[in-house]
């Protein structure tokens, strides 16, 4: 079943990478200037604009500029812009974000030992427990028999977050540069597997992200074996590297999400989808309003159906073409049914064989046609006798009788 995302329009999938972009971007600008609060932001990105929350939490943005914070990000964008530009190739064995969290990391404790009025607020530093390994809750299976509200949550968790997978892959093999598509079955079977692995070790759900995935491709993987080694860092890092991890600062990380939200919403595919025409670009822009309004899914659901708009609307203009021929003063006129025939094509049709001509010579051939719909069929039989009346020579060319369906 994991295929079916493969019929979502391309507009849809470049305009939810782009909404994830911006909300990227939009979520980093608190902790880019050293907000060390985790309300800011609600699970909607225009909350600014909304009389209940966005309000209350301007003056609190503003009392916490922190200077520190906002030096440590300048410094930070800097040594992501030099280290593309002259160490890159040279050293491509090293990531960029690799580079900029320890040089980042390193201006903060410089900046914290020689400069009081720079420094960072603990608040600001990422914080992991001491010892991960203390913080794992096993689950209480006894729960399984008497709570029915776990089955029914695991349900809708499980179709959300492979529903999310889907389109996080299907969106990932768009950034990949060697062209390849994922496995998609194969995705969902390894995401079974690891969610019962997990739960069974009080673990949450796993999903397929865009963020990470992007963020690999951008470190330079290639194979599986990326996917897999980043999951052995993250697990070696919380084991033997929290003290370590614990002196990053929130700005560098918040500098290194901000450029990966760039990558996802880049100006440059924003204005090549938009060159493409306003049946891509009103589906894009259609997808990333509703995702920041609402949520990945709805906003995705929402660009589907603008995009299914226009594929409907060709579809019954595309239904057949139509030549008007005058020979010796008899008016000839030929209806070529397309490949695809379906019953989106019954009013034109009906209104095209409404409105031919008395004493004409039609003719409506079906020779190219793969697929014609019942109903399209019943209009063509049943304009037979009406065609009769009005003294139309009616010739059908290949068009079947009704209850069979024609198939080359």
């Amino acid at each position: 079943m994991g295929g079916f995302t493969h019929f979502i329009p391309s507009a849809v999938i470049k305009g939810m990478l782009s909404a994830i972009g911006v909300l990227l971007i939009a979520k980093q600008v608190p902790l880019l200037i050293g907000y060390d609060k985790p309300d800011f932001w609600t699970n909607e990105l225009f909350n600014l604009l909304t009389f209940t929350h966005g309000f209350s939490k301007v003056k609190s943005f503003y009392e916490a500029l922190t200077p520190g914070a906002m030096v440590i990000a300048a410094g930070s964008f800097f040594m992501m812009w030099a280290w593309q530009k002259w160490a890159a190739k040279k050293v491509s064995f090293l990531p960029s974000s690799f580079v900029v969290v320890v040089l980042g990391s390193l201006l903060a404790l410089l900046l914290n030992n020689s400069i009081p009025y720079l420094q960072l607020q603990p608040a600001q530093y990422v914080q992991l427990p001491a010892s991960i390994t203390d913080e794992i809750r096993f689950p209480n299976f006894s729960a399984l028999l008497s709570d029915a509200k776990i089955w029914r949550y695991a349900v809708v968790i499980c179709f959300v977050a492979s529903l999310e997978t889907l389109l996080s892959i299907e969106a990932i093999d768009k950034l990949d540069p060697y062209n390849r598509l994922t496995p998609q079955n194969r995705e969902l079977m390894a995401q079974g597997a690891g969610n019962m692995l997990s739960g069974l070790v009080g673990g949450l759900p796993i999903t397929a992200v865009i963020v990470r995935s992007s963020a690999n491709a951008e470190a330079g993987a290639r194979s599986r074996m990326s996917a897999i080694l980043h999951g052995v860092w993250l697990l070696l890092a919380v084991l033997l590297m929290v003290p370590l991890i614990n002196n990053i600062p929130y700005t560098v990380l918040a500098v290194i999400l901000i450029r990966t939200g760039y990558n996802l919403a880049k100006p440059s595919m924003i204005k090549a989808v938009y060159k493409q025409g306003r049946e891509q670009f009103l589906p894009f822009i259609f997808t990333i309003v509703a995702i920041l309004f609402t949520d990945l899914l709805i906003g995705v659901l929402i660009g589907m159906v603008y995009a299914v708009y226009f594929i409907i609307k060709h579809t019954y203009r595309a239904g057949f073409t139509m030549q008007h021929l005058h020979h010796n003063g008899l008016h000839e006129i030929h209806i070529e049914l397309a490949s695809n025939v379906s019953f989106l094509n019954k009013k034109k049709l009906l209104e095209t064989l409404d409105g031919i001509p008395e004493y004409a010579e039609l003719t409506i051939n079906g020779g190219s046609s793969v697929y014609i719909d019942q109903d399209v069929l019943e209009i063509i039989q049943s304009f037979k006798p009406k065609a009769h009346k009005k003294h139309i020579a009616l010739h059908l060319i290949n068009i079947p009788e009704v209850g069979t369906i024609e198939l080359h």
